[in-house]
């Protein structure tokens, strides 16, 4: 992705609190599945709700103690740029969309931090990943995400590291759209395995999303260059396959359950992104429609 110079989101708020030092160790308890893909499968469907959180690492995988070291490289600053100049072409996009469909548009803010967060959804330690909560409307990152995304899960390239940030947004955009309250509202009414289907469906569209932003990508450019460069798009699957729900549960505990599924699986991931890319509106994006079951089932 062609970044440098790109405008930067004035949106950035950074927490911290090293600015290029050392961060130093978090040690944590996890459900089984690791730090990290705890954060990919609970948060990215929770919109930042951290009881759900509580109440996942609680689950039907026997408890594993995981430490993991993180620290803020000499390319901190640089990856901060890269960040915020992703959530500038977010804004951009959303607000397009919004304006072009007359409707008003809050742009979020970019929360950056290490070790663990405050925020109106309670507090976070950098294991829960990056995460959007609806209460203060933020998106939460620590940037040494996407040094784990890389070494541990095969994803690399700036664009994986896009990938994640537009599909939190997306969750944001789903917020401003009312459609995370209605999900959230069904929540106590519907068995648990129920409202699993509910919440695949509601990852898949913020997926939608992120592909509706990568079209919306490939057709602008900076200084007469593009901005998406060639392998982007593949680095954005890779990392979408790699979060796939099965794809986890077979890596971390070797089968795979259905019924607990609130991501989707790899595959799905994938052909939603790829949706995404293909229509680049709104309107192919309504994963809870029945038509669409072929696509989200």
């Amino acid at each position: 992705m062609r970044w440098r110079g790109n405008r930067q989101s004035s949106n950035v708020e950074d927490r911290s609190g090293s600015s290029g030092q050392s961060i130093g160790k978090v040690a944590t308890a996890g459900g089984g599945i690791g730090a990290l893909v705890i954060a990919l499968i609970v948060f990215f469907v929770s919109g930042g709700n951290l009881g759900t959180v509580t109440d996942t690492l609680g689950g039907n995988i026997a408890p594993t103690a995981y430490e993991t070291t993180n620290t803020v490289t000499k390319d901190y600053t640089e990856q901060k740029e890269f960040a915020a100049v992703v959530f500038a072409h977010l804004e951009d996009y959303w607000n397009q969309e919004f304006t072009n469909r007359n409707t008003a548009y809050q742009n979020p803010k970019l929360v950056l931090f290490s070790n663990s967060v405050n925020s109106a959804c309670g507090q976070a330690s950098s294991q829960v990943g990056p995460f959007y909560c609806p209460a203060d409307q933020n998106v939460y990152l620590d940037l040494s995400f996407a040094d784990e995304l890389s070494t541990k899960y095969g994803a690399t390239g700036d664009y994986a590291m896009a990938y994640v940030i537009a599909h939190e947004v997306g969750h944001h955009v789903q917020n401003e759209l009312g459609i995370s309250d209605q999900v959230d509202k069904i929540r106590d009414r519907v068995s648990t395995t129920e409202y699993n289907q509910y919440s695949v469906r509601l990852e898949l569209q913020a997926d939608y999303l992120a592909g509706c932003f990568s079209k919306y990508l490939a057709g602008r450019t900076y200084q007469g260059q593009p901005i998406l460069e060639e392998g982007d798009l593949e680095e954005a699957l890779t990392a979408a396959n790699a979060i796939g729900d099965d794809t986890l549960q077979k890596e971390y505990q070797g089968y795979v359950v259905p019924d607990s599924f609130t991501h989707g699986t790899s595959q799905q991931r994938i052909n939603w992104f790829k949706r995404g890319y293909q229509y680049g509106d709104l309107e192919h994006g309504n994963t809870f429609n029945e038509q669409n079951l072929d696509l989200a089932s």
